[in-house]
């Protein structure tokens, strides 16, 4: 490390309802060193103790053992994932509050710039305007060292790309637990995995997190084969199973990418949807939603206007944009919850959904494990499959000794895994996701991932996960505010190159000159320009150097699609793989530069 470490621990052990979740006897316990422009990911699968592992570096809790270091003058702030906001009568109140509140000009500046009023009380708060607020509060601290746990939950997309923008500036070192692997991987340049009670650290982004991983469990698994310790084999049969997952979900992959070239035929050069409304026959056997010039208002504003879709059975549809943008309301147009103001939604008779909302609400604290799954009983019907409940816990990646476990005693990803496994077991031919990846671990999500690939029926998701939404979906809607919905087939990438082609056209072709009788008489003055002349040089230059940021894109992904690299030159992979950041992060910000320049020049 160049620099002396701000924050170092060395031997860390922790005793958590009478086992050792780090450093147990017979080990060194954990050692962690945090550089002062560390950008770290902190991995590991629910319940290994990510967030206890921050609420010790903020000294919320005390560990049982373990040497603790800070540099003098450390200022460290954690952003949880559900901060307690109860006893404060509104966002401010709670933002200003604590040992050492920052100020209130500062927490008002940051809460403008994500859009949140701080004045809202906090019983009426949402979980994006608790989020916001939190953001607000944890930022205007300016920490020396700023933990995030799953910064990303209840963001919309213009927030979440604020948020990497700001912390792209960041001069002060962080650490971040999240699913979201876009963002991980445009912003982390470093990688710790909290495994099995162990820490491991690799000075690679997450973007060679992968690789790296299989790395490890390979040498494991060699180790234990040479040692012919077959109990140790069987206590990797979680992780082995998460390799296979994801080389299975690479075949799933391809199968996508015919699944939205075949979708892709079907929808018109507009975005338009070939709306062909299917006779009774096809209707059942193959069209499950039809819906034809559906418009939705609320009030004054225009929240659906003029959407027609053809849903058919197989479909996964990715539902995304800012929130206030429609989505929800969208999603109820579809599945019938409201009327249309005009036009109309034909649904299938035979649809029988399943809804997994964000909010958990089946979650009870006090029923077990067993109870939620099998009402108590020691078998589960599932989708017509008589299954014992231990085993089919294992499906789902939990360690069957935790049947008889309180619902609260598990952790947030635990809850909605648990959720999954329930929902997912009963029988259905609509599935409506709302959020599903909000508390998910990566493992969990190539396990949904691989479970929405299998699904016979329909899917319905909303989300912000970027990356989740580009391995699963086949056809994306995406909603900007203004009415209209915009048909894409693929996912969430394809829906913004759709959107920049279309700003592209809008705008007035550059450099064309335009005929001599639309010239200004010179006894009238001519129009003064909007754009300044930065703005006019950002404008002209811009699209370029997107085009040259994709192509570099295109390039390094090649090369690191070699899946011996990591393995044959990690010096090379790392840089790679920085650099691939480094080009995201910047196309990004040019992108959204241009399109606001775009916006300016429309008027």
């Amino acid at each position: 490390m160049a620099q002396p470490p701000i924050l170092s621990w060395e031997g860390l052990g922790l005793q958590q309802g009478g086992r050792w979740l780090f450093g147990g006897p017979g080990t060194d316990g954990l050692d962690l060193h945090i550089g002062p422009r560390d950008r770290l990911a902190l991995i590991g699968r629910n319940g290994a103790g990510k967030t206890t592992l921050f609420r010790l570096i903020d000294q919320q809790i005390d560990p049982d053992r373990g040497l603790r270091k800070v540099k003098p003058g450390t200022r460290i702030v954690l952003l949880e994932q559900e901060p307690d906001l109860t006893g404060h009568a509104t966002l401010m109140d709670w933002a200003l509050s604590g040992e050492m509140p920052p100020a209130a000009h500062e927490v008002e500046a940051i809460a403008g710039q994500l859009g949140i009023d701080m004045a809202t009380p906090t019983a009426g708060a949402s979980g994006g305007e608790r989020r916001r607020a939190a953001i607000a509060r944890a930022l205007a601290q300016d920490p020396d060292l700023l933990l995030m746990d799953e910064p990303t939950n209840h963001l919309d997309l213009a927030a979440i790309d604020w948020l990497e923008d700001w912390l792209s500036r960041y001069t002060g070192a962080f650490v971040v637990i999240s699913h979201d692997r876009t963002f991980l991987k445009r912003l982390t340049n470093a990688t710790l995995w909290l495994d099995r009670g162990m820490m491991r650290r690799k000075d690679v982004g997450f973007g060679g997190y992968e690789a790296w991983e299989e790395q490890v469990y390979a040498e494991e698994a060699r180790n234990a084969e040479r040692l012919d310790a077959k109990l140790k084999i069987e206590a990797h049969w979680l992780e082995r199973g998460v390799t296979a997952r994801r080389k299975r979900n690479q075949g799933r992959l391809e199968k996508l990418w015919q699944m939205r070239a075949q979708r892709a035929a079907m929808i018109g050069p507009q975005g338009s949807a070939k709306l062909e409304l299917a006779v009774a026959e096809d209707f059942k056997s193959k069209s499950v939603i039809v819906a034809d010039h559906v418009s939705k208002s609320f009030g004054e504003r225009r929240i659906i206007r003029d959407f027609s879709l053809r849903i058919q059975r197989g479909d996964r549809i990715g539902v995304v944009g800012s929130n206030g943008a429609g989505k929800t309301t969208l999603l109820k147009l579809l599945t019938a919850e409201i009327a249309p103001d005009s036009g109309t939604v034909e649904i299938s008779r035979k649809l029988s959904g399943v809804m997994i909302d964000q909010q958990r609400s089946l979650m009870a604290p006090d029923r077990t494990v067993r109870q939620v799954l099998a009402e108590g009983g020691d078998w589960i019907d599932v989708r017509g499959v008589r299954k014992h409940v231990q085993g089919y816990l294992k499906d789902f990646l939990f360690d069957p000794a935790i049947v008889d476990t309180k619902v609260g005693m598990l952790s947030g990803g635990e809850r909605s895994r648990l959720l999954l496994a329930r929902e997912f077991a009963r029988l259905s031919n609509l599935l409506v996701l709302d959020e599903p990846t909000n508390d998910l671990d990566l493992e969990t999500l190539d396990l949904l991932q691989e479970v929405i690939a299998d699904y016979d029926g329909t899917v319905l998701i909303v989300s912000h996960d970027r990356d989740f939404l580009d391995r699963t979906v086949t056809l994306t809607l995406g909603l900007d505010g203004s009415g209209t919905v915009d048909i894409v087939a693929g996912g969430y990438e394809d829906w913004v190159a759709r959107r920049r082609e279309r700003n592209a056209a809008k705008a007035p072709a550059r450099n064309e000159r335009k005929p001599a009788a639309e010239a200004p008489r010179p006894s009238q003055p001519a129009p003064r320009s909007k754009l300044s002349y930065k703005d006019q040089r950002d404008y002209e230059l811009l699209p370029a150097r997107i085009d040259e940021l994709d192509r570099a894109i295109a390039r390094g992904e090649e090369i690191l699609s070699d899946p011996d690299l990591f393995t044959r030159d990690p010096q090379r992979f790392a840089t790679i793989n920085q650099g691939l950041a480094n080009a995201r992060a910047e196309k990004d910000a040019a992108e959204q530069r241009w399109l606001e320049l775009a916006e300016l020049v429309e008027g």
